[in-house]
């Protein structure tokens, strides 16, 4: 087998199993199969990004026909999976979102793992809202939030509010202090970090349990915030500064938007642990930045003497390129840095949703990135792939250009160009666009970029039209009529570039997170339904979103 052969089957490969081919990922399948190329890679990086350019632009039919003579038939890419669970009977996990603002990306990633673990051994996810901090909260974000779960396909089975359990927290927190586990420390923050460093105990620690019963009642009353807080009996010899008699209960002096003019609230790994042993969670999955609060709980756990759930800890997810920040995203709205939670700018998922990114891609993209301890990077290409995957099947193809320039036929007759809606679904019909003429003269608009890359005697196909000669290039392209046949373009290899006719078309305008693209479209997108995801040849998918007076759609991704 020749080295292009080689080369080609991988193309073709890796185009049908991320539905676009990738020259890196191609030129180490084949650097794999022929290793002595490993000192020839600049001289192979060129032949390779030919052919993947030329594999790109089959259609799907195609490349499944050409790849059969290969040694490897045509496979659908196969799933990843999770790692089973060590315990599989009776299943429950949670998702505990703070309601400070919608979820973003890095949200999806716990959301998706738990309900696919849920799902999959026929267990219960528990949507648990922990807004114990009142000055994260924002009212909104509750229903906010249940919308993003159905969007990403997430089945909850119960949803708690912690705030809606004040008292319970309240009622551990005594028993903790009867049993001589806790106390109340009014020490000043300052100097109890001091002694924390230097491994000492303070004066709060020793006090009788009566008295620390009557001071926990005067954080409800007479103790303002900061003044004085529950901690933890521990060690304080303990490696981690931060496990040394740390905290469960604190005063804050800011309204709760839910439950009013509320002062004391437990902290994290308090509320969290004596929420999931009364939920009966019987595994957390949760980031590996979370495994010290991990071996805090494990105290309470052991004080109260409970069993812990199982706890499985996974890598951070590095997401690069948008704002994820809910506390910057609000005060980007209001500065009008943003139009709202779905700017595409923005890494939510309504923005998501709003570009045209399936929720199946988001679920695949997370199951792919999976329960690894290692840190990741999120790849944007991966989760495009795979959305690419159940959008281009739907997606019909329609002319659309940017920054238009005219370009004169002459010599043309005019036609009524029929083009398919698909070229892999013939059955789904075709759009027709009608190229007039006047005095043996049509005129089109093509892309600037197609402009300025033509030049006088070359010979270019107009897709689904005719082919034609450039003549002359000034601030508009002259050109003459050559053939309508397909197969001497092909036979010269002449550049194929897309049009719009200047008579009849309409304004589009495609709103990406880098700007406005501005341009003109082919009449038939006006029988385009709003919400519809197109791919404009050529440019890429986008969402309609609009269609009064012009097309106004979002860039999904190329």
């Amino acid at each position: 087998m020749s080295l292009k052969e080689i080369i080609y089957k991988y193309a073709l490969k890796n185009a049908l199993d991320y539905g676009k081919a990738d020259s890196k990922a191609v030129l180490g399948k084949v650097l794999a199969e022929l290793p002595e190329l490993k000192s020839r890679i600049k001289e192979l990086l060129p032949q390779v990004e030919d052919i993947v350019k030329e594999v790109n632009s089959l259609s799907i039919k195609e490349r499944e026909k050409n790849i059969k003579k290969y040694e490897f038939s045509v496979k659908e890419k196969r799933e990843k999976t999770l790692p089973p669970l060590s315990k599989t009977k009776n299943v429950v996990l949670r998702f505990a979102p703070n309601p400070s603002g919608p979820l973003h990306l890095g949200h999806s990633r716990a959301a998706v793992l738990n309900d696919e673990y849920a799902k999959r051994y026929n267990g219960k996810l528990i949507l648990r809202f922990e807004d114990t901090d009142p000055t994260r909260v924002d009212l909104d974000a509750y229903d906010m939030i249940k919308q993003d779960l159905e969007w990403l396909g997430v089945t909850t089975h119960k949803t708690v509010i912690q705030s809606d359990r004040l008292e319970i927290y309240y009622r551990y927190a005594e028993k903790l202090i009867k049993k001589g586990h806790a106390y109340v420390c009014t020490c000043n923050p300052k100097e109890f970090q001091k002694l924390r460093v230097l491994k000492r105990i303070c004066n709060c620690r020793n006090n009788e349990i009566e008295l620390n019963l009557e001071r926990f009642e005067k954080m409800f009353t007479a103790y303002g915030e900061g003044e004085a807080v529950v901690r933890l009996k521990t060690d304080m010899n303990l490696a981690d500064p931060s496990m040394r008699e740390f905290p469960i209960m604190r005063i804050s002096g800011f309204p709760h938007p839910r439950v009013g003019d509320c002062r004391v609230y437990p902290l994290m790994n308090f509320s969290v642990t004596i929420d999931d042993h009364l939920d009966g969670l019987t595994h957390v999955l949760r980031g590996k930045d979370h495994i010290a609060n991990t071996e805090k709980q494990k105290f309470i756990y052991k004080y109260l003497g409970w069993t812990p759930p199982e706890f499985i800890h996974y890598g951070r997810l590095k997401i690069e390129g948008v704002a994820l920040s809910t506390s910057d995203i609000r005060e980007g709205i209001k500065k009008g840095e943003y139009s709202g939670w779905d700017d595409i700018k923005l890494g939510t998922l309504k923005a998501l949703k709003r570009r045209g990114i399936q929720p199946e891609a988001v679920r695949q993209a997370m199951i792919d990135i999976g329960v690894k301890m290692a840190d990741i990077n999120f790849s944007w290409e991966n989760l495009y792939a795979f959305n690419r995957s159940f959008i281009d099947a739907k997606s019909n193809r329609y002319f659309f250009v940017f920054n238009p320039k005219e370009l004169i036929v002459k010599g043309c007759k005019g036609k009524k160009v029929k083009a398919p809606l698909h070229p892999d679904y013939p059955d789904r019909g075709s759009r027709v666009i009608s190229i007039t003429s006047e005095q043996g003269e049509c005129r089109l608009y093509i892309t600037k970029q197609d402009f300025d890359n033509l030049k006088e005697g070359n010979t270019v196909r107009l897709m689904e039209a005719f082919n034609i000669e450039i003549c002359s290039k000034k601030d508009k392209i002259i050109s003459k009529f050559v053939s309508e046949e397909l197969e001497y373009a092909r036979e010269i290899k002449a550049k194929l570039i897309h049009w719009v006719p200047v008579k009849e078309n309409i304004a589009v305008k495609v709103i990406s997170p880098n700007g406005v693209i501005g341009g003109v479209g082919e009449i038939s997108l006006t029988d385009v339904n709003i919400d519809d995801i197109v791919q404009f040849e050529r440019f890429g998918y986008v969402r309609i979103d609009s269609k009064d007076g012009e097309i106004v759609s979002y860039f999904t991704h190329k």
